[in-house]
This record gives C-alpha cells, structure tokens and sequence, in this order.
C-alpha cells in the first residue's frame, strides 16, 4: 500500500513538472509567434468608428462576424464590397481567446456589454454562453472540429463536391491535427474501455467509435478563430465594423405588389454609451440582377432576434412590443432546440491544472450520445475534470421570443430540455455510460482513486439525477430553420435582399460539433452567392409551403 502511495506522489510530481515546462516553453515561443495567421497576408480594415461606415453602401452587409459570418465574408469579397457587422470587439491581442491555457477563462468573466462571452440564462433554468467578439463561439468554444455526417449532408441536399471544397478550404487554413496531452490520452482510452468501437485514430469525419478530432489550436498552442479565414479574402473589399449592434433592417415597399425589399441596417454602439442610431445601405444598381443580400449570420439567438425587432416574424408577438409588422412570418423564433448534456466530475475536489480542450470524442448508438472530456477552469485559480456526454438528437425543443426591443439585451429562449420522454430515457442510457468510462481502469489509475460520483442504478434515480444536472453543450440551433424561414437557398421567404447563414437555419446540430459545419456553410454558400450573380436573375424567394 505505502509502495503505491509513493507511485501515485511521484506520478503527480511528473505531471506537475511536465505542466510546468510545457508553461515555460509556450511563453518563450509566445514572443517569436504572436499570431502566426497574419504573416503574409493582408488583415482586412477594423474599426469600431461607426463614422467610418455610416451613411455608406456596400455590396453585401453580413451581420454578425462570426463562426459562419467571416468566412462568407472572405468569399463574397473575392468580387464584391462587404460589410462586416460585429456586436464584439478584435480577438487578437486578447491571450484569453488566444492562449489554450486559458481555455474556459472568457465564460467566467461575462458582463453586460464588453466581454467576449455573454452569458444567458434559459427560461429553463439552465446557464449558457454566446461569442460576442469577431470570430463568435469559435473564440471562446473548445475548439474540437469534425465534419458533419454524410447522411446530414444528404438530408439537406447541398452539393457533396462543393461541401468537400468548403471544409477542405477551411481546413487548410485554421484547423490542425492536435498532440494529445496526458489527459486526452486517458480519456481515449477510457472510452475505449467502456466499449466505444472501433477505434479510428485522427479523423475529420463524424463517424460511430472513438477518435482524435481536429483543432483550433496550432502546436503552440494558438487558438486560430473564423476571423482569420477575413485575411483570405480581399482586404480591399472587406470593412469589418466591431462594437456596433444592429437594430433593425431597413426596407423599402414596391408599391406595385407591396413587396418588401431589404435597402440596409440600422445599428447602434455596442458599449450603451448613446442610442444614436446609425445606418448603413446596400449598393442600388440599376439592373435588379446585380443587387447584393443584407445576410444575417448573428447566430441561433441573434438571427431570429433581429428578425423580429425588423417586425418579420409572429404578427401577435410584435404586436406585444408595439414593432409594426412587415411579414407575419410564424415559425421566426420556432423549433429552437439545444443539445441535452451531462457530466460526471471525475476528480475529488477543485485544485489548478492547466485547462484542457476536448480532443478526443466517443461516439456510440448510432451517432446519438457524443462525449467527450477535458479539464475546465471554475476560478481563476481552481480546476475541474468533467467527462461529459451530449444528446445528439433530441426530441424536445422550445421558443425564443424578444425580452426587449434593445437589440444588445438577450431574447428570452426556452429549450424544454427532456420534456419528452424518449429524452429522458435516453439520459439515463447516457448516465449509466458516464460512470462506466468514469470507473475505467485508465481513468482510476490516472486519478489514483474511484471518482466521488455515484449514480444510482434504478430508472426512477436515474431520472431524476439527469433532471437535476441536465446543461448545455453549447450546440443551441434554430430559430430561422430551412423550410419554415429561410428557402434551400437560405433566402428569407416573401423578402428581397435578405438572407440568413448560420446555426440558426439548422433542424439538427451536425456532426460531433457544429463549427466545422458552420465554417463550411459560410464558405459554401459564399461561393453559391457568387455563383449565382453570375448566372441567374434574383428574385423574390416563394412564400413558405
């Protein structure tokens, strides 16, 4: 017993020693590798001066610089002017979005109008965070990036070639294979363990079994966010306005049809120092054919939001808010669903470890529960070990309605997390294999004793232990959903000019983790946009079937 005492204090002396070395030698490389993404490339123009672009016109107006936002920016500026919109400020300089070891930091140091996450409360009860900077959730998430399934890709019906294209461009300029740290590698193996076949070594793709995913931290430990795919586009044509919220949409009504016509945005300061409004319009060239999109892409919160403070959305609910109607359009704010989750802690009690991002997932019964672990910080000087296990397919999901009419205030959303039974019953599957890869021999011989949480093993405590510690996994979508919103072209149904690129258009979250899909999408459909301005003639989108 006293010889294995003393294996165990030697094995956390080496641990400590290699956390601390790996530190030193971050730091040193820190000083010759600032951000690496922008040698030899040009970055595209950042203000927050909202003087710089008021009052002016651009070919496309994309709202919200974030994970889908940015690289659709990049794309459409390879032929036109493009305005970028971002409620948030640069994440450059910021070692909180930039450094891995202060990965988690950002959440626990939300406040109301300035910091990069903002932090929100579901009508459920359940805490969650959004990106509020350039680059969006993919600067403060955990940075794990695997590609969506075929069978979502098929459903959908995009263009697998050009799907391909998308994430193989995305890829090759902010994704990386990552080196597993001693955690990660525990982790791989416990879930192996608890039976999560087969194995699949490093993988992008979204397929049952273990794997290494990909990551948005380079080998020296450098998030790369969606705001570096901006300096692959031209930086002539991109203007990226931060610290400014968007109100409202501007339209112009044809008198011919009454058809509403996108002319541009209104917005204001981000920080609440003035309600001044400022606006911004879109180019009005002659031939109609030419005429670019206001592009909504301010996420699974944001989009819906702005939606309906620009009076599109449930004529009853604007009316609540004295917001004239423009298009009674009902499913604006409709099947919001976010991604069940619990987590087992694994260790005894908070002391500091570096944190840890998740490179590693498990993924088992055909593709429906997803885990993955990692060490996140819940002080600035104390650690936790979660493992921790998401729904991939709920059936429940919920609403999202205005709180106000300040765009900078978040809606009110309510996900109905396991309100359906089937989602229950699936909860208690997925706490049984918490424990199970909780109790593996790696995972034991790793902390050097059994973890403190103890599942019961009856239907009835185990339902009641998933409804007690349901949360997030961050994977929120909805709101604007294809076919109720938004046409396959991601075109605003009975509108002109407007469209919306982001989660908020997605029925389900693709793949072990949506961002690789959400930096596809911006790509893909940039390239569409291009395309067809080149071979087709924009008309109004169909009313909704």
């Amino acid at each position: 017993m006293e010889a294995g005492g003393t294996r165990m204090k030697l094995r956390h002396i080496i641990y400590r020693y290699v956390l601390f070395t790996a530190f030193l030698f971050l730091q040193l490389v820190k000083l010759s590798h600032s951000f690496p993404s922008t040698q030899g490339k040009n970055p595209p123009y950042l203000t927050s001066d909202v003087e710089d672009v008021s009052g002016k016109s651009f070919d496309y107006i994309v709202v919200g610089g974030g994970t889908a936002g940015c690289p659709l920016a990049a794309t459409l500026s390879e032929r036109f002017s493009v305005l970028v919109i971002e409620r948030g400020g640069s994440p450059y300089g910021n070692p909180m979005v930039s450094d891995k070891i202060y990965y988690g930091f950002p959440l626990l140091q939300s406040d109301e109008f300035s910091s990069v996450a903002q932090s929100f409360v579901s009508k459920d009860g359940v805490k969650n965070h959004r990106g509020r900077v350039l680059g969006g959730s993919s600067a403060i998430n955990g940075g794990i990036y695997s590609r969506a399934s075929y069978d979502f890709v098929k459903t959908v019906g995009w263009d697998e070639e050009l799907v391909k294209e998308a994430y193989e461009w995305v890829e090759s300029n902010i994704v990386f294979k990552p080196e597993l740290t001693i955690w990660q590698s525990v982790v791989e193996f416990g879930l192996l363990e608890a039976g999560i076949l087969p194995y699949n070594g490093f993988s992008m793709e979204h397929i049952e079994g273990t794997k290494i995913s990909g990551t948005l931290f380079d080998e020296y430990g450098i998030r790369h966010t969606s705001a570096d795919l901006l300096e692959t586009g031209n930086s002539e044509n991109i203007i990226v306005l931060l610290n400014a919220t968007v109100k409202n949409i501007i339209f112009h009504v044809n008198g011919k049809g009454n058809e509403s016509i996108v002319r541009g945005v209104k917005f204001i300061k981000s920080d609440g120092s003035t309600s001044q409004t400022y606006e911004a319009y879109l180019n009005q060239p002659e031939n109609s054919s030419s005429r670019g999109d206001v592009i909504l892409s301010a996420g699974a919160l944001g989009s819906p939001q702005i939606l309906l403070l620009s009076g599109i959305g449930p004529e009853k609910h604007l009316k609540n808010f004295g917001i004239p109607l423009v298009l009674n359009l009902k499913g604006v704010g409709k099947e919001m669903k976010d991604n069940p989750g619990i987590a087992l802690l694994v260790d005894t009690k908070p002391i500091y470890r570096f944190p840890d991002t998740p490179q590693v997932a498990g993924i088992t019964k055909d593709m429906k529960f997803i885990v993955e672990g990692g060490i996140i910080p819940i002080s600035f000087n104390a650690t936790r070990m979660p493992i921790a296990i998401k729904l991939a397919f709920p059936e429940s999901k919920g609403t999202l309605e205005l709180n106000s009419t300040d765009p900078r205030q978040n809606p009110a959303v309510e996900f109905h997390y396991l309100e359906k039974e089937k989602d229950l019953e699936e909860c208690t599957e997925m706490a049984q294999l918490l424990s199970k890869i909780a109790r593996s021999q790696s995972v034991v011989l790793f902390l050097g004793k059994e973890p403190q949480n103890n599942l019961m093993s009856c239907q009835d405590e185990l339902k009641n232990f998933c409804k007690k510690n349901v949360r997030t996994y961050y994977h929120y979508h909805g709101g604007s959903t294809v076919g109720s919103v938004v046409d396959d072209d991601y075109k605003v149904y009975g509108m002109k000019g407007l469209r919306v690129i982001d989660g908020s258009t997605f029925l389900e979250s693709p793949g072990t983790n949506p961002m690789a899909t959400l930096l596809m999408l911006g790509r893909y459909q940039g390239i569409k946009i291009v395309r067809e301005r080149e071979n087709t003639t924009v008309s109004c989108s169909p009313p909704p079937p």
